[in-house]
This record gives C-alpha cells, structure tokens and sequence, in this order.
C-alpha cells in the first residue's frame, strides 16, 4: 500500500516506520528539512521543540513494542531509560525533546521502504470518498492511505472533520535550560520534580547530557509573572524558589538557552467524523495531537499519541476495510482519549481558580489532582493515584474515591503548597527588578508591539 504521513514529530515517525515494516511504501512528508549534521536544530513550526518534555513509561513500551533500535539510538544519544522504583517494569526516558527526535529521525532515514519529504501538504485529495492522496506545495501526490500527525499547530484536514472542542487552557509557562559545570551531576529520575505553590506552579526536569530545564506554569493573565521571560528576572526570580534554586545556580549551572515563552496552550478534542457523524474520506486518520491536545506541563502528549498508533496499527493488521478502520479507531479514541482530555479541561479550570485564591467547592466533582495529592494522607487512595499518574488506567479510577476526599477536605486539609514564595511574593521581586534589570528602549519596544 502507499501511504503518506503528514507530520515527522514523534507520532509520524513511529506510525512511518511501523508502517514500512508492514510492507508498505511510506513518505513521510514535513516543512521542516531535519537538523543540520552536527549543528543545532530548532523544528519549524513546533514552539515546543526546545522546551522541556517528560517522555513517560508508554513511550518507551511503544518503541519497545515496534522499534526498539530506536531506544538503543536515543539512549546512544546520551538519554537515559530509568525504571519507575513503584512499578517494575515501567520506564522513562529522560531526555530533551531535540536529543530524543535527532535520534527517532536519524533511524527513519535508513528505514527501508520510508522516505522523508520536506515540503507543506497543502489539501487531501478525495475520490469517491476515498483518500488518493496529498497536495504538496502545489504538486499532487498518490496516496490509499494517509495518516495526519501534523501536531498541535495543524489545520490540515480542518475541513474534513467536525469542530474541535476546547480552547486555550489558560496557563502559559517561561523555562530555561541548564547544563552541568564539571563535578555537577544532574540525579537520574524517571519524573520531573514538580511544585505547587501559592498562585503558580514549578517542575525541574533533569535530561540528557547533564542538562536540566527550569519551568515556571503562570496563569496566562497574571502579566507580571509574564516578566520571566527576561533573562536577568528568570534568574533573579528562579533564585528564590527552593524547587528551582538549585538548578538555576550559577555557582552549579550554565544557562545554555535564553528564557523561552510557551504559550497558546491548548486542551481540544476532535472526532474523525464529520458533523454527521460519518466518515468523511475513507483511508484518512488521525493521530496525536492532530485528535487531542492536553496542557503540557502533565508530560501526556506523547504518550496518548503513541497510544493511538499503537492501536491505529493493530487496526490496520487485522481490518481491510478502511471506512471500519477510522469508526473503529474514532470509537477506540472516544473512549481511552477523550477521558484524558475531559480530566486535563476541568483540572486546569479549577487550578486557575485555587491559583487566584478559591477554595476547593467540595459540592462539585473533585478535580484529579487534588485527589492525588491526598494520597499522601490516605493510603488506600495510593494505588489508584499511582496508576492515573503513571496514565495506565483512566481518569475515572479516581471517582470512587471522591466522597472520601469530601470528608478529607471538610477537616480543613488542602494540597499542600511547596516552600518558598508566594505568587504576590514573588511578583514583588519581579516588579522591583525590572526597571533596573530590563533596559528601559527595551520595554518601551515591547509597549509598542
């Protein structure tokens, strides 16, 4: 069969490379030309590329499920696979986004029956109701089957399908990423090392090559913790938060990039069918965040992406019939995606509500992270926390615990906040910093953009 994939981020290159190895004619097609031999890389098109990423147990069973050459090349790379101390057999990868992808399209590229297109699709082309193929900066390419995995920012294929739901989540974040001085080292962890605080939230990401990413999650309206993505307040600020201190110190770390906004953040949903509920080009799928996107800062994209390939595929090997595939897969995806999109919607609703100073309302439903955190307190709660954080049962495994957080939550107890500033804290230090730290034509530049 010849098939296209649109899109060469991690989705696209495992469903292509899974796809060649099942016989077919792959081409993988994506504006992004691939890093220079040797020199730096900076992916077209995804803001997310240099900031941090958490590659979570599911990405590494995937690969080890279909590529597993692809492991031994990103941990070749200098990434590190660190099993989870709580579930034998679970493991992640530590690594930056850049390290992990030069390495999956490095493999790509010597993959038989695979090969990588730079250029824009520009439409599918449909006859009969069936996919024939692209357009590709004007010029038509054939095609029986296409998978889209044009990522957060794709429109491509908009039309074919009914609206997505969600929108904005209402968090933006600023990171900054950090190598090791000599003698430093950075712990190897399957997990970030996340904080909540009193108006904002903090993860350290330890990565590969002794390198480690500070982030700070603000809700996007607060314009003063925006002032982060200055250099001189990043570090000022970072300085006097104990869960970023020590991987921000200069005394320990070299800042290896400027301060990096991340913004536009998304919780979205869209179904395969078209508003009528039909399939509206047998032969066209979609995968990753071309179906779902969830805030970033849970580290879930990736893996819900790799998840519905995986299913995708074991689709396609045993269904001829590709009108049954996309309503089989769209069904698959309502039920063991949707769930984390609904979670991350109403998670991040009420955290900008308990970042602005409300208090939990007991009488609605219990938000998921609030459930887990109380498993600190109630042990019976553990293993179900354990299983949602680690993404191997649904959201839902934490329902029948709710009534028990309501009497948890009527004692007085709330998640408890990390040390160090307060969100009006620290906005003090940024405030008082930044007439002396940000050259004055340099915000009167951004008064006029």
């Amino acid at each position: 069969m010849q098939s296209i994939v649109v899109g060469a981020g991690p989705v696209g290159l495992f469903c292509a490379m899974a796809l060649a190895r099942r016989g077919h004619d792959v081409t993988i097609i994506d504006r992004d030309p691939g890093p220079d031999p040797g020199g730096a890389w900076n992916r077209k098109g995804v803001m997310q590329f240099m900031l941090p990423h958490a590659f979570r147990p599911q990405v590494h069973a995937a690969l080890t499920a279909e590529l597993p050459e692809v492991i031994d090349a990103v941990v070749a790379a200098g990434a590190h696979a660190v099993e989870l101390e709580w579930a034998p057999g679970m493991i992640a990868i530590q690594s930056r986004r850049a390290t992990f992808e030069r390495a999956f399209r490095t493999a790509a590229a010597r993959e038989p029956r695979l090969q990588i297109r730079t250029g824009h699709v520009d439409a599918f082309v449909g006859v009969a109701g069936h996919v024939r193929g692209v357009v590709v900066d004007g010029q038509h390419v054939d095609a029986d089957l296409v998978v889209a995995a044009s990522g957060r920012i794709g429109r491509i294929g908009n039309d074919n399908r009914a609206p997505a739901e969600g929108g904005n989540c209402g968090f933006s974040y600023v990171s900054r990423m950090y190598r090791a001085r000599p003698g430093v080292k950075v712990p190897i962890s399957p997990v970030p090392f996340g904080a909540l605080h009193d108006g904002y939230v903090t993860i350290a990401f330890p990565q590969d090559d002794d390198t480690v990413c500070a982030l700070v999650v603000r809700p996007t309206a607060d314009d003063t913790l925006a002032e982060l993505r200055h250099e001189a307040i990043f570090q000022l600020a970072t300085a006097t938060i104990p869960n970023l201190a020590p991987w921000t110190d200069p005394e320990r770390f070299v800042p290896i990039t400027p301060a990096m906004a991340g913004s536009g953040l998304t919780n979205t949903y869209r179904s395969h069918l078209d508003e009528s509920g039909r399939v509206p080009l047998a032969g066209l799928l979609f995968v990753g965040d071309s179906v779902s996107t969830t805030n970033p800062a849970a580290g879930r994209g990736v893996s819900l992406g790799l998840n519905q390939a995986r299913h995708l595929l074991s689709l396609l090997d045993t269904e001829n019939d590709l009108v049954t595939v996309t309503e089989q897969l769209d069904a698959w995806c309502t039920e063991n995606i949707r769930p984390w999109y609904e979670d991350h919607v109403y998670w991040d609703a009420t955290l900008l509500k308990r970042l602005a100073g409300e208090d939990i309302n007991i009488d609605a439903k219990i938000p998921s992270d609030v459930i887990a955190a109380a498993a600190e307190r109630l042990p019976e709660l553990r293993m179900a926390a354990g299983r949602y954080l680690g993404m191997v049962a649904l959201p839902s495994v934490l329902t029948p615990y709710e009534d028990q957080i309501r009497d948890l939550l009527g004692t007085g107890w709330r998640p408890p906040l990390a040390p160090g500033p307060t969100r009006d804290q620290l906005a003090t230090v940024i405030q008082e910093a930044v007439p002396h730290l940000i050259p004055a034509q340099a915000r009167q530049a951004e008064l006029i953009h």
